[in-house]
């Protein structure tokens, strides 16, 4: 029980929750906001570009590394400016019209991601520090849990709370509960190995690189990177629509079964697997949840096959995202044991964004699959895609073992 109740493991939770809360409030409850208040489809579609900071910010994570806040320690203090600033502009949002002034909007909009991705930033580099070896898995689980469970208040919550107490009440409590993560940062302890800020700016730009090339088997741990949830990323990209136009299910229906079951088993999934990775290590673990992942992708094509019935799909959206919440528990861990603590909050932005390479490029492949061949052989080719990143995990393994140690 240690493991679950220390300081650290609680702290990694309510910053998750931290992390998590802003992201749909620049984002699909914006969204919902503009829609209701009338602005026009063409202004709403100009709104997405607001995210794109999040895409971007492994550009600035540099200047987390090399500079220090004097308060609170060398992550904790950014996290903390980050924070305020965040319920500042959660606040301001909160008084201006989407209708009177849509351009003042979508400028704290911005400003809000700008500061969420930079919060992001520091508090991968917190988790990775402070979190111990046999605390990885499940510091990563917790994070999850914590970041889906704010998605889901400043989400589905917001809006529910927006018909009764109206947008801008909405808001406003949006950025109170910002105090949960402030909270963190307070009882939150310090890593026990902080790593040494570099001394310039030159060597927080190029030093993260450096480090990493000069390790044996550098291209390979990249690959690996990019192709291990390769499979569950494809097989994700178009889950909905197949569910509706391919098996015929009610938006409702997936609403409920995809969405909210799904929502429960990932975060179960992600528990379960940190839990189970403090006894089985970090090499056996991403092999076990990855071949898991690759199998519930073979359940899709058998809901493919019998066509809509109820059974099946609530056993393969709970298989599906209990392995995915097993499997991501398990890759965080290993991004987080791959960063050297003097470059942490580079290194894990920039491993982060690489890994998130092949969500972007399977989208437009995985219409095309689908409108050529059909869904059977699509699901097919998912489960294929997810066979070369475990051959290179065991053809790496006693690199992977040599991380755990």
């Amino acid at each position: 029980m240690d493991l679950f109740f220390n300081r650290r493991v609680v702290a990694v939770l309510f910053l998750g929750f931290s992390s998590g809360l802003p992201l749909a409030l620049s984002g699909g409850t914006l969204q919902a906001w503009l829609t209701v208040e009338g602005v026009d489809i063409k202004t709403i579609g100009l709104f997405t570009l607001v995210g794109l900071p999040y895409t971007l910010k492994f550009l600035w994570s540099p200047l987390l590394d090399r500079f220090v806040v004097p308060l609170f320690g060398r992550r904790r203090g950014w996290i903390w400016v980050f924070q305020i600033i965040l319920l500042a502009l959660i606040f301001a949002m909160s008084v201006v019209s989407p209708v009177k002034a849509p351009w003042v909007l979508a400028f704290l909009a911005f400003c809000l991601a700008f500061a969420s991705s930079s919060q992001d930033i520091v508090v991968d580099a917190y988790r990775t520090e402070v979190l111990r070896e046999k605390e990885r898995g499940l510091g990563a689980a917790v994070s999850v849990t914590g970041y889906r469970i704010a998605m889901l208040v400043s989400g589905a919550l917001a809006l529910i709370l927006s018909e009764f107490l109206g947008w801008r009440s909405t808001y406003m409590l949006m950025a109170g509960l910002m105090l949960v993560g402030m909270t963190a940062v307070w009882l939150g302890p310090e890593p026990e190995g902080p790593g040494i800020p570099p001394k310039t700016l030159g060597e927080a730009i190029g030093g993260p690189l450096v480090e990493f090339f000069s390790r044996d088997g550098a291209w390979m741990l990249l690959a690996l990177i990019v192709l291990y949830k390769l499979g569950d990323a494809f097989a994700g990209s178009l889950t909905t629509s197949f569910l509706i136009r391919g098996v015929g299910f009610s938006v409702g229906e997936v609403g409920a079964i995809n969405k909210g079951m799904g929502l429960a088993a990932t975060i179960v999934g992600a528990l379960f697997g940190g839990v189970l990775m403090a006894r089985l290590g970090l090499f056996r673990s991403l092999l076990l949840f990855g071949v898991l992942q690759a199998v519930s992708n073979l359940s899709f094509m058998v809901l493919a096959w019998v066509g809509k019935s109820y059974p099946m799909l609530v056993f393969t959206i709970g298989f599906e995202n209990l392995a995915g919440g097993m499997g991501t528990a398990a890759f965080v861990a290993f991004l987080m044991a791959l960063c050297n603590h003097n470059f942490t909050a580079t290194q894990f932005a920039l491993f982060s964004a690489l890994a998130s390479l092949g969500r972007v490029f399977v989208g437009p492949a995985s219409g095309i699959l689908v409108d050529e061949f059909g869904w059977l052989l699509f699901f097919l080719v998912t489960f294929l895609a997810a066979i070369p990143g475990l051959i290179l995990l065991w053809k790496m393994r006693h690199r992977v073992h040599v991380l755990d140690h």
